[in-house]
């Protein structure tokens, strides 16, 4: 069963971040977004995705909701950094290292308005 809740969180990140990218995509094809300015768009997208699929988690938590974000952000830091070894040959690097601490912070904040959310109602 936790299997299929964490199954869904990550269709809960994957599904926005393949969405919009594909309209920073176009947005950067049509030259309406200028070139410096697309490497922190993505950084803003999949740090909100992140946040969304920490949020729906952290409302299916029942306590420790920043232990359910942090989980669900090395999920998908463990997915990413397989997928950026598998297909690429890449280094680890300091700026890799950062880029993963903010990805799993988003989630854990995420998770965190989430549950808090939940207590609320």
């Amino acid at each position: 069963m936790a299997f299929i809740k964490y199954l869904k969180v990550l269709l809960f990140i994957l599904i926005p971040l393949l969405f919009l990218n594909v309209i920073l995509s176009l947005l950067y094809y049509f030259n309406v977004i200028p070139t410096n300015a697309i490497n922190y768009l993505k950084l803003v997208i999949v740090c909100l995705s992140m946040l969304i699929g920490g949020i729906y988690i952290g409302t299916k938590a029942t306590k420790k909701g920043w232990l359910e974000g942090i989980k669900v952000g090395l999920e998908i830091i463990v997915l990413f950094f397989l997928l950026s070894y598998l297909g690429f040959d890449c280094g680890i690097s300091f700026k890799t290292v950062v880029y993963y601490l903010i990805l799993l912070a988003s989630a854990t904040l995420g998770s965190m308005i989430g549950i808090s959310r939940t207590n609320q109602n």
